[in-house]
């Protein structure tokens, strides 16, 4: 998640997990995800009701014109929660039936100018109901050098590319891959690979998990692959682990 984004559940259950967060919601809770973050969603429907979300990504570029428009001025680097219930009003509720319209009928697509306004009008709100959102919303500085061992740890399951590890980690591509180099003592994509594995083989191996079951979560992009890559570098297929 590059951008700030606000999420209503309309139908089902949500659950968003990060490297050191879990958060649930249900129909009609609203919650605030924090720009540069990896998570996994898991969407459940409910009751035979089905499952729906509205997504609205509050990118930097409108956020920079409202700040300028405002006269909003932050000074200091954002360190508070960064997923942040939002407690539901009348006006916020308004805002996002207005909405729906849109998401029952995908063939009619919203135009650039009025999306913009609907994006402009749920920031607005958004600092009506919770004005200490100032800082999380208009932090526009640069994601600061993280722990890599720490953030590659965490989040090495994760499908990306190495450039964006990178920019999530506030590093250039060249100055990721020395970092990490001293670091893991060998080049990020190789590291991936390796600890994706070793990962697949406890699974397999101590806690009884079917090939089927893990592949995706571990950053695979299909069976077949993930079966090579494990058979070239233990000597036989993920099944044979088996008990």
């Amino acid at each position: 998640m590059e951008d700030n984004t606000l999420i209503l559940q309309v139908l089902g259950h949500f659950t968003l997990e990060t490297a050191n967060h879990r958060i649930s919601m249900e129909g009609g809770e609203m919650l605030l995800v924090r720009k540069n973050q990896l998570g996994e969603i898991t969407k459940t429907p409910m009751n035979g009701e089905g499952y729906q979300t509205i997504v609205i990504r509050l990118k930097e570029e409108l956020l920079r014109k409202i700040a300028l428009e405002e006269q909003i001025e932050i000074d200091r680097k954002y360190i508070g929660p960064s997923n942040i219930l939002v407690p539901g009003n009348d006006f916020l509720r308004a805002f996002f039936q207005s909405l729906l319209p849109y998401v029952r009928h995908p063939e009619k697509k919203i135009t650039t100018e009025v999306g913009m306004l609907k994006v402009k009008e749920a920031v607005y709100l958004l600092l009506d109901v919770m004005p200490g959102l100032r800082e999380f919303l208009f932090d526009f500085s640069e994601p600061y050098k993280i722990d890599l061992e720490k953030f590659m740890v965490s989040n090495f399951h994760y499908n990306i590319p190495v450039e964006q590890f990178a920019r999530l980690t506030g590093r250039s591509l060249t100055g990721f891959k020395r970092d990490f180099q001293k670091i893991f003592g060998m080049a990020p994509r190789q590291w991936l690979q390796e600890r994706r594995l070793e990962e697949a083989r406890y699974l397999i191996e101590k806690k009884n998990k079917k090939p089927s079951a893990i592949y995706l979560d571990l950053g695979f992009e299909s069976l077949s692959h993930f079966s090579h890559s494990f058979k070239k570098k233990f000597g036989k297929a993920p099944t044979e682990w088996l008990v």
